[in-house]
């Protein structure tokens, strides 16, 4: 599979050859799914947290006797059906990450790429090298390539000024090739990988 390579400025350098295995395959949306659940719950903070009846802080007396008034029997209005109660089996601290296998998640990163290459969303760029830190030059930058909600992948490295560039444009997402996962590639509109990317990439799925 080959794609033209641009450069920052809107010229051209070249063109590369994409694994197709990597970035040739026929997206299957269950598997994409199942990363980005996972994806989530593990990032999913686990901190709601409610007061049972040991936990409420409220008197223990019993609110009145147990027999002869007709009504039903009570101890203390902790009790969960009284109003300041405590709240019975509610949610509790826990973490909501479970297992996926790591073969799995490699294939699902796979699929994201090829679905962003079959759409026509992947960019492949020559590298993000920026003399200054300047944000106004890198949004000029991205609103002529065409750039709306991107995510960029670069290598190991990424050049500091570009970071500190793109860190004030909301719609530009930066990522070393170690961090490149399934859900932040699909909720970008388009995908854009440094060839210093591409190859840490295809050395990481192997």
């Amino acid at each position: 599979m080959k794609l033209d390579v641009i450069k920052l400025d809107g010229g051209t350098a070249g063109s590369i050859d994409l694994d197709e295995a990597l970035f040739g395959l026929e997206p299957r949306a269950d598997i994409l799914h199942r990363v980005v659940r996972w994806q989530r719950a593990k990032s999913q903070a686990g901190t709601h947290s409610t007061l049972g009846k040991s936990d409420v802080s409220y008197s223990t007396k019993k609110i009145y006797r147990q027999k002869g008034t007709g009504g039903a029997r009570h101890g203390s209005k902790k009790a969960p059906i009284f109003r300041h109660g405590g709240v019975y089996k509610g949610p509790q601290p826990r973490s909501h990450a479970h297992d996926l296998p790591k073969k799995f998640r490699a294939l699902g990163l796979r699929h994201a790429l090829s679905a962003k290459a079959k759409a026509g969303e992947l960019i492949i760029i020559d590298s993000l090298v920026m003399t200054e830190a300047k944000t106004a030059q890198l949004a000029k930058a991205a609103k002529e390539l065409g750039w709306k909600r991107v995510l960029i992948i670069d290598g190991s490295d990424v050049n500091e000024n570009f970071v500190m560039a793109a860190r004030n444009i909301e719609t530009i997402d930066v990522l070393p090739s170690i961090g490149a996962n399934v859900y932040d590639i699909l909720k970008r509109d388009q995908l854009v990988i440094t060839k210093a990317g591409v190859e840490a990439l295809e050395a990481r799925l192997k």
